[in-house]
């Protein structure tokens, strides 16, 4: 069985950055061939022979297994709770398991958008198949698009990039979440970590001494930090004394000196040069602003 619907965008859409082309679902018996009849033209494709896109596309398992491969990436087992991405421009193909029932979603879409993703590495062609296994909100969001899709509203193209936005933020969230929590209590540790920082951000704490009280070498602790976050502790907790320090200038009449120390920054020339790079202005010019 399948359930599916194909879209067109005017040039206005494009101009948002995203358009969606396709949404549906599939359900294939373990005795039912695949693909199952009813793409569209340029969509239907011979499991042997694979085909190529001019679109990307995220398909989300949620039963059944089967196998993978594209041009960067050879016979990957796929399984219940995989994500797996096709790239325009690049060959692929895929199927279940014999015996094996399958349903899976998937949306396609193209824009420059996603164009900057792959070009900032977000995205690889290495890397097809992220594992995240069954999530609620996924299907929601496969759903409301799908729902979106068959309505098909004025601006319901907006509506479809939105999902498609949220449903790849989940998934790029979601398997670095597994990643970290297989790892034995890393990310209960960087979460206390945060905590630590956030309460001590006017105290002379070092993110070494918070690593120390929390069991870790500086390293270690470092490198999970830095993977959880985007941010090393040392910049997470300079960043935090920032935003304090634009609390003070806009509600309080003390000095940039007080509180460049007030904030445990070595110098106030010091303090202002961190600021005017992370705010874009000059403490004073700031307080000016904000009165």
């Amino acid at each position: 069985m399948q359930d599916s619907k194909y879209l067109v965008a005017n040039d206005r859409d494009a101009q948002w950055g995203l358009v969606v082309n396709t949404v549906g679902y599939d359900e294939v018996g373990p005795d039912e061939d695949y693909p199952t009849k009813g793409h569209g033209d340029g969509y239907f494709f011979d499991v042997e022979r694979g085909r190529v896109l001019d679109e990307y596309q995220m398909l989300y398992l949620i039963e059944g297994e089967g196998i993978f491969s594209s041009e960067h990436v050879r016979n990957v087992h796929i399984k219940a709770g995989d994500i797996f991405l096709l790239f325009p421009g690049e060959w692929h193909t895929y199927h279940p398991l014999p015996g094996v029932f399958w349903k899976s979603y998937w949306i396609g879409y193209k824009g420059r958008n996603m164009d900057d993703r792959m070009r900032y590495n977000f995205l690889s062609l290495e890397k097809p198949v992220y594992h995240v296994g069954f999530s609620g909100d996924i299907v929601y969001l496969y759903n409301s698009a799908i729902k979106a899709a068959k309505e098909e509203a004025a601006y319901s193209q907006q509506i479809l990039a939105g999902i498609v936005n949220n449903l790849l933020g989940h998934m790029y969230a979601l398997e670095r979440n597994m990643e970290l929590n297989r790892r034995g209590g890393y990310v209960d540790m960087i979460n206390k970590a945060r905590l630590r920082i956030r309460e001590g951000v006017e105290s002379k704490i070092t993110v070494q001494e918070i690593a120390a009280e929390l069991g870790s070498s500086y390293s270690n602790f470092r490198k999970l930090f830095k993977e959880y976050t985007g941010m090393s502790p040392a910049l997470y907790q300079q960043d935090l004394r920032l935003q304090r320090a634009k609390e003070l200038l806009s509600t309080t009449d003390m000095s940039i000196k007080e509180i460049a120390y007030r904030l445990n920054f070595d110098s106030p020339d010091y303090f202002s040069s961190k600021f005017k790079v992370k705010i874009g202005c000059k403490p004073s010019e700031y307080r000016a602003g904000t009165r």
